[in-house]
């Protein structure tokens, strides 16, 4: 069961405005991150913007709006998505992107998003509620 309210932080980093919001239960923590400008541009953007969110709110269950991201790491053969959330399991951090992913046709890109729904570290969903819920398992 989740515990309302959080936490909420409006931080700036390198410029930018990201909102971060920690939610809680009774085992665990989940930072909430929504920012309008990109956060992860390449692998080094991401380690970095994880270890922050790690380091401020001690969670290691991230979620992150897709306007935040790149659109080349929805773009497989750009090797980013592989790189980046290959980085993210190597620092045992348990990940959700929630935006809408309609736009893509490409089948790998689908059934990639199809087998990490069905794992236990990375998330491709609707919705922050939805990432929220997937992160608390």
């Amino acid at each position: 069961m989740l515990h309302y309210p959080f936490t909420a932080k409006h931080t700036r980093r390198e410029g930018r405005i990201i909102n971060i919001e920690l939610i809680k239960n009774e085992s665990q923590s989940i930072a909430v991150v929504e920012s309008d400008d990109l956060i992860i541009k390449d692998a080094g953007s991401a380690l970095d913007f994880v270890m922050s969110v790690q380091y401020e709110t001690k969670s290691n269950r991230i979620a992150l709006n897709k306007d935040a991201i790149a659109e080349e790491f929805f773009i497989l053969s750009t090797g980013l998505a592989g790189e980046v959330l290959q980085k993210f399991i190597n620092y045992h951090i348990k990940f959700a992107i929630y935006g809408d992913f309609s736009k893509y046709t490409s089948k790998p890109l689908k059934d990639f998003i199809y087998e990490s729904n069905h794992g236990t570290t990375t998330f491709f969903v609707a919705s922050k509620e939805e990432a929220v819920s997937k992160l608390a398992l």
